[in-house]
C-alpha cells in the first residue's frame, strides 16, 4: 500500500516571505472591502504558487478571513450599510449548510451541481448588467423573507463546500437581486455573515492542524490595513461601476474555477 506524501515538518510556515504574505492581503483587503467577499478566491491561489499545501491554504485563508470580515463588516456598518437581522439568517443557515454540504461532498453528483453553480455565474454576471441597484435600496424583512435568507444560507453553505467557493460571490447578487438590497447593504451585510462562519472553520481546521498560524497572521493583519481602502472605493463609485466590478471579479473566480477543473481532468 502506497502511503500519502507527509507535508515536511516546517514547510507551511516556511512557505512565502514576508513580503509576498503581506503584499497577498493587501489586496485581499482591499477586494473584500471593494466586493464584500472574504478574499478566499485571490489567497488560496496565490498561496499554492508559494508552495503551500492545499490543506494548509484553504485553512489560513480562512482564518485571515476572520479578522479581515470583521473590520470590514464593522466598517460598513458605520455607514449603516449592514442588516444585521439579515446577516443572523444568512449566518444561521450559512453555518447549517456548510455542515450538510460537507456531509453530501461524497454522496452527491459534483458534475452536476458544478456545471448548475456554473450556469449560475453567467446568469449572475449578465444580470449584473441590467439591474442597477439604487443607493437607497434596503432589504424588506417579513416572516417570508426571512425564510428565505435562511434558506439562501444553507444553499450558499453547501455549494460553498462542494465547490470550496466563498459565500460572499454567492450572497451579495442575490440580496441584490432577490431581496432589493443596495449594493453597500448587500456587501456589509455579507461581510457580516462571514463572521460566525470564519470562526467555527478555523477551529475545526485548527484542532486538525490544517492552517499556519504564521501565514494567517501575515495576511490576516495586513487585509485589515486594507480593507478600509476598499470599503472609501465601494462608497465612491457608483452602483454601475460597483456591478460592472463585480462581474469581472465574478468571470475570473468562473474562469478559476473551470481552469482548475480542467486541469484536475486532464490528469485523472
Amino acid at each position: 500500500m502506497t502511503r500519502q506524501a507527509e507535508i515536511p515538518p516546517g514547510t507551511a510556515d516556511s512557505a512565502g516571505s514576508p513580503l509576498a504574505l503581506i503584499s497577498l492581503g493587501l489586496v485581499a483587503g482591499y477586494l473584500s472591502g471593494l466586493f464584500g467577499v472574504g478574499g478566499g478566491v485571490v489567497v488560496v491561489p496565490a498561496l499554492l504558487l508559494l508552495g503551500v499545501d492545499q490543506r494548509i491554504a484553504v485553512g489560513s485563508s480562512v482564518a485571515a478571513i476572520l479578522p479581515t470580515s470583521i473590520v470590514g463588516a464593522t466598517g460598513y456598518a458605520l455607514s449603516g450599510n449592514v442588516d444585521w437581522i439579515a446577516g443572523l439568517m444568512l449566518a444561521l443557515g450559512i453555518v447549517g449548510g456548510a455542515q450538510l454540504g460537507s456531509y453530501l461532498l461524497a454522496r452527491l453528483p459534483r458534475d452536476l451541481l458544478f456545471w448548475l453553480f456554473m450556469g449560475f455565474m453567467v446568469v449572475v454576471v449578465v444580470s449584473l448588467w441590467i439591474v442597477i441597484p439604487e443607493r437607497d435600496d434596503a432589504i424588506s424583512l417579513t416572516p417570508l423573507s426571512s425564510v428565505a435568507l435562511a434558506l439562501t444560507g444553507v444553499v450558499t453553505g453547501i455549494l460553498s463546500a462542494l465547490l470550496g467557493v466563498g459565500g460572499g460571490i454567492i450572497i451579495v447578487p442575490i440580496l441584490i437581486f432577490f431581496f432589493g438590497a443596495s449594493d453597500l447593504i448587500a456587501k456589509g451585510t455579507s461581510l457580516l455573515m462571514m463572521v460566525p462562519g470564519s470562526i467555527s472553520a478555523t477551529l475545526g481546521n485548527a484542532r486538525r492542524n490544517n492552517l499556519s498560524m504564521r501565514i494567517a497572521a501575515y495576511v490576516g493583519i495586513s487585509a485589515c490595513l486594507a480593507s478600509p481602502l476598499g470599503l472609501l472605493t465601494a462608497h465612491a463609485i457608483s452602483p454601475f461601476w460597483s456591478n460592472a466590478a463585480f462581474s469581472a471579479l465574478m468571470a475570473l473566480v468562473a474562469i478559476q474555477l473551470l481552469a482548475k477543473r480542467l486541469t484536475r481532468g486532464s490528469k485523472a
